[in-house]
């Protein structure tokens, strides 16, 4: 009965799981293989969309964290992102993150002009930001859904081994093949850790 229940949660669980699974092993792979993927510089490409000037008022003494927020709601791109200012420049570079076409939105004080540019899309670095993206640090309910999500992918890898190393050792005729595999997969993992 523990059994068949063990199975049937292992396979279900990675149907259920199959899209994060193949977007972690195709991004691990864009990753891995970085060099091969781009034709050109590895730097993204962006795309100018629009420029103007930003009528809006910031309060006294706004801090840089504050300005981006206020100009992504002014802009109905209220989302996940981060906020740079360079000290060397007086320019509020924020990068609105979206898997699919991230935004640079650039914010000059002086002169309260922004410009917005759109991240040209390529596949290999659409797989990079999925893969890194991660935690509950935004303050918004899709991050933290997808960070949850990131969590059970975790916590469905973590059963899967345990769930196969129990299914490996129930079916007697492949315990000696399967220990094989396994002392040959913890030994080549530690001569890994130790000599790299």
């Amino acid at each position: 009965m523990v059994s068949r229940l063990l199975r049937r949660t292992h396979m279900y669980v990675a149907l259920f799981l199959t899209p994060w699974m193949l977007m972690y092993t195709l991004s691990t792979a864009a990753m891995n293989h970085r060099e091969h993927l781009h034709d050109g510089p590895s730097q993204p490409r962006f795309t100018p969309e629009r420029e103007f000037t930003y009528d809006g008022v910031f309060p006294q003494g706004a801090k840089p964290r504050d300005i981006a927020a206020q100009l992504l709601a002014s802009l109905d791109m209220d989302g996940a992102h981060n906020v740079q200012r360079p000290n060397d420049t007086q320019r509020i570079t924020i990068l609105r993150q979206d898997p699919l076409t991230p935004r640079r939105i650039t914010y000059t004080p002086a002169d309260r002009k922004v410009a917005i540019e759109r991240m040209e899309f390529e596949s290999s670095a659409f797989l990079e930001r999925m893969h890194r993206r991660r935690g509950f640090q935004h303050p918004y309910f899709l991050e933290d859904a997808w960070a949850f999500s990131v969590d059970l992918v975790i916590a469905a890898i973590v059963f899967w081994a345990l769930s196969g190393l129990w299914m490996w050792w129930e079916l007697k005729v492949t315990r000696k093949v399967g220990a094989i595999c396994l002392a040959a997969g913890a030994a080549l993992f530690a001569l890994f850790v130790v000599t790299i």
